[in-house]
């Protein structure tokens, strides 16, 4: 059966050129992290929330000021006098306590980069399945080829043959006709097939991000995963509710709008600065100091609306979010279901279906090949070309598998080989 499998691999892929060595499922997945404009976004985005955190951070920073002023005025002892008044000051200041306001604020800023750093592991989860999809559409696509190739072939023959048959007078013109519309018929879905070959290796390379360099060949991948136990719908929702990465983004998003609602309200609380000054006047008084220091209470009396309306936007904010995690959690557990079910289908009834037809096709085409050499019947090429599709078809079913498997982990936050790890003893069977 593998060399039937295989055979829809051996196609040569002349108009692009033969590769040096067959691309594997293992190298296309490298390209996960490789510049690509989804993921630069995402990263971006991150980038984003790390410089907010670092502003947040840096709010209570020493600052070190140069005042300068060139004045003159009159004198208030004799008015007739005009007199420079310059000031230079070098003024250093530093909020000693602000009673919450920054720590607050960097909170916030460090759980926004929490969500913004799973919000990229989604990405990149997203592509490995989209890289794997277009990976297996090249291979699909390069066996159904074959096997549609296979058909135009049998029919061209079967063609060919009644044209010397028409010229005998053993066929007449309307059968002929008809044999040719079979030939013409497969022809049309072969060219189709050999079309399909280079839009899916142009979706790959894309995927990829090498546009315009397209794989000639691929390599069979070992879906090891595919034979790997899968937990039950009902003991994997609780453990995809802990670990499911947007989920958890919106969590962080929650507590990133809880600590600045706090930082805000903190806003209606003192602060003490450090003030520390040295300067240097053209006229002098008694109540000017070339060096000066101390600390500097701030306590708002009244800020009008301004607390209470940038809290009413915080609130709202957190009835958003909370309301976005409830309706996520809804289509988490829909797609975690359906998920299971189409892993469960798979293994179970479509790989038996698949494996039954090729156990079929393989007896017909040995007794095809026996009556062949009989000289019984000509149905040998038929039965060769069936056996192709027949391959294709558990193809077709492992790499469902492999991809339906890969979009659970996705939903799960995790490998397959580590959900067991996540469920209580008493859940396991």
């Amino acid at each position: 059966m593998r060399h039937l499998i295989a055979a829809g691999f051996l196609l040569a892929w002349g108009a692009v050129g033969a590769a040096e060595k067959p691309l594997t499922l293992d190298e296309a997945l490298k390209a996960v992290d490789a510049p690509h404009p989804i993921l630069q976004i995402a990263q971006a985005n991150l980038e984003l929330a790390m410089a907010e955190q670092q502003l947040a951070d840096s709010a209570n920073d020493l600052t070190l000021t140069a005042e300068g002023a060139l004045r003159r005025g009159k004198s208030t002892i004799n008015p007739d006098d005009t007199l420079d008044d310059n000031v230079g000051r070098l003024v250093l200041r530093k909020t000693l306590f602000d009673f919450g306001r920054e720590a607050g604020q960097v909170e916030a800023a460090s759980q926004e980069v929490n969500a913004q750093r799973l919000a990229l592991m989604d990405t990149r989860d997203a592509r490995r399945i989209d890289i794997m999809g277009r990976f297996f559409d090249v291979l699909l696509a390069d066996a159904r080829f074959s096997a549609e190739n296979e058909f135009m072939a049998v029919y061209y023959v079967s063609w060919d043959h009644a044209k010397d048959r028409y010229k005998l007078g053993l066929l007449n013109s309307s059968d002929l006709a008809q044999l040719e519309s079979k030939y013409q018929d497969q022809r049309e879905k072969r060219n189709r097939s050999q079309l399909a070959q280079r839009f899916t290796r142009m979706k790959l390379a894309n995927s990829i991000n090498q546009p315009g360099q397209l794989p000639s060949e691929l390599a069979t991948p070992q879906l090891v995963k595919n034979d790997g136990l899968v937990p039950e719908y009902a003991q994997l929702l609780p453990v995809a509710y802990q670990t499911n990465r947007k989920l958890l983004a919106l969590r962080s998003r929650l507590e990133a709008v809880a600590s600045r609602m706090e930082a805000i309200r903190a806003g209606r609380g003192p602060s003490v600065d450090l003030e520390v000054a040295a300067g240097d006047y053209s006229r002098d008084t008694l109540t000017r100091d070339r060096f000066s220091g101390g600390l500097v209470l701030n306590w708002p009396i009244y800020q009008g609306e301004k607390i209470d309306s940038r809290l009413a936007k915080q609130l709202a904010e957190r009835n958003k979010i909370e309301a976005e995690s409830e309706q996520f959690k809804l289509g988490l557990a829909e797609s975690l279901q359906l998920t299971i079910y189409e892993i469960t289908c798979l293994k179970n009834a479509a790989r038996s279906a698949a494996k039954m037809q090729i156990e079929y096709r393989d007896k017909a085409l040995d007794r095809a090949r026996a009556e062949y050499e009989m000289e019984m019947r000509s149905n040998l090429g038929t039965s060769m070309a069936e056996t192709q599709v027949a391959a294709v078809r558990a193809m077709d079913v492992e790499y469902r598998l492999a991809l339906a498997i890969a979009r659970l982990e996705a939903l799960v936050g995790m490998p397959l080989d580590e959900m067991a790890l996540y469920i209580k003893p008493s859940e396991k069977k």
